[in-house]
Parts: C-alpha cells; sequence; structure tokens
C-alpha cells in the first residue's frame, strides 16, 4: 500500500493519519487534535504528506509564525 494521494482514498487517508499519530484524544487533554488538523489537507487530497511535512519544517526553522510551547502541546500564533 502507499500513501500519495493518488494510491489512496480518503478512508485510507484518514486511518493513514489516525494510525501514524496514534490517540489523539489522549492523556494529555487533547493536545493531539492540532496535530490531526495539520493533516486535513492531505486527508482531503490536497497536499502530499511530504509537502505538509515540508511547510511545517520550513515554519519552525525560520520561526516565521510559528507555533510555540504551550503545557504540552502547540498553539499556532
Amino acid at each position: 500500500m502507499g500513501y500519495l494521494i493518488s494510491e489512496t482514498t480518503k478512508e485510507e487517508r484518514e486511518r493513514i493519519v489516525a494510525e501514524s499519530i496514534g490517540n489523539i484524544n489522549g492523556s494529555c487533554d487533547g493536545c493531539m487534535a492540532g496535530l490531526a488538523d495539520m493533516y486535513q489537507d492531505y486527508i482531503d487530497g490536497k497536499k502530499e504528506i511530504s509537502q505538509i511535512n515540508m511547510e511545517f519544517r520550513a515554519r519552525y526553522e525560520s520561526g516565521i509564525d510559528g507555533p510555540t510551547r504551550e503545557g504540552c502541546g502547540y498553539e499556532i500564533l
């Protein structure tokens, strides 16, 4: 099984994200939900996972519009 949008259905992409992230309702009072939202464009077939990850890394390394640490999760300012 592939991970590219062209190789998967929306349901398969939802499962891929859910399995990769783990329990998004975990013991960290819902802090993983923001991470799951980050991959919504992949689930919807708009962007590949690699593109989303590269965009996140670029914001993180440059500090431009990057996330700030808030408790156990990240908050986008």
